[in-house]
C-alpha cells in the first residue's frame, strides 16, 4: 500500500501546490486522481514517483518512506509513464523496453528481448516491437510505454494523463486493455477525463486548490463533485 501523510509542497516560485494531504493507495484497485488543472494532482504524483520532494509529510510504501529507500530498489516497485511517454525515439521498442532490465535487474540482452517480445504478445502489440516511437500511433505509444515500466514487475505503475493525446475510440479501447493489466500491476491515473476514469478506476480522489475534497469510488466522487461522466474536468 501506498500511503501518503500530511503532505504538503511548494514551488519556488511560491505557489503551494499540496496542502496537507493524505490519502491511501490500496493493492487491488485502479486508483484515479481527479481534479481540474492546477488542482495538485500531477504534483501529488511527481511526489509519489520521488521526482519532488515534500516539505512537510510523509510518503511511504508497505510501511517503508519512500524517501529512505535505494534508488533502485524504488524504481523497480514504482514505475512512471509520463504524459510525454519519453520513449527514446532513437531506439525501437524492443529497445526501449530492454534498457531498463538490463542495466538495473542484470539481465543478459538476450533474456530481456526473450521477456520483452513475450511481453508484446501478451499485450497483443508484437508487430510494433520493431518500430521507432516515430513509427506507431498514439494508442500503440502508449502501450508501449506501459509494456516498458512493466517490465521491471513493479508493485505499481503511476499514469499522468493517458488518455490526452488518445482519440475517442482508442481512449475506449485503452481502458479495456488497463482493466485487463490490473491482474499484473496496481495503476494510480492522474486524469481529467471523467468517462475513462469511470470505465477503469474502482476507487480515486478528487482535488481542488492543493487538497483533496473527496475520496473514494469513483461514482462517489462524482458524482459529489457533480461531474457529468461525459465531461472533461479541464472545461468543467
Amino acid at each position: 500500500m501506498i500511503e501518503v501523510r500530511n503532505v504538503s509542497f511548494r514551488y519556488s516560485d511560491g505557489t503551494e501546490a499540496l496542502r496537507n494531504v493524505s490519502a491511501q493507495f490500496e493493492t487491488e484497485h485502479i486508483f484515479g486522481v481527479l481534479g481540474q488543472s492546477g488542482s495538485g494532482k500531477t504534483t501529488l504524483l511527481n511526489c509519489i514517483a520521488r521526482f519532488l520532494r515534500p516539505q512537510q509529510g510523509r510518503i511511504t510504501l508497505d510501511g517503508q518512506d519512500i524517501l529512505s529507500m535505494p534508488e533502485t530498489d524504488f524504481r523497480r516497485r514504482i514505475g512512471v509513464v509520463f504524459q510525454r511517454l519519453h520513449l527514446f525515439p532513437h531506439l525501437s521498442v524492443l529497445k526501449n523496453m530492454t534498457l531498463a532490465p538490463v542495466q538495473t535487474l542484470g539481465l543478459s540482452e538476450a533474456e530481456a528481448t526473450d521477456q520483452a517480445r513475450e511481453m508484446l504478445e501478451r499485450l497483443r502489440i508484437p508487430e510494433i516491437a520493431d518500430n521507432y516511437p516515430a513509427q506507431v500511433s498514439g494508442g500503440q505509444a502508449q502501450r508501449a510505454a506501459i509494456a516498458r515500466g512493466l517490465m521491471l514487475q513493479p508493485a505499481y505503475i503511476l499514469l499522468d494523463e493517458p488518455t490526452s493525446a488518445l482519440d475517442a475510440n482508442t481512449t475506449e479501447d485503452f481502458a479495456h486493455w488497463l482493466d485487463e493489466l490490473h491482474e499484473n500491476t496496481n495503476f494510480i491515473i492522474v486524469t481529467h477525463d471523467v468517462l475513462f476514469a469511470r470505465q477503469v478506476a474502482s476507487r480515486g480522489i478528487y482535488m481542488e486548490n492543493g487538497r483533496i475534497v473527496c475520496a473514494g469510488s469513483i461514482d462517489e466522487i462524482t458524482s459529489d463533485v457533480a461531474v457529468s461522466p461525459s465531461t472533461s474536468l479541464e472545461n468543467a
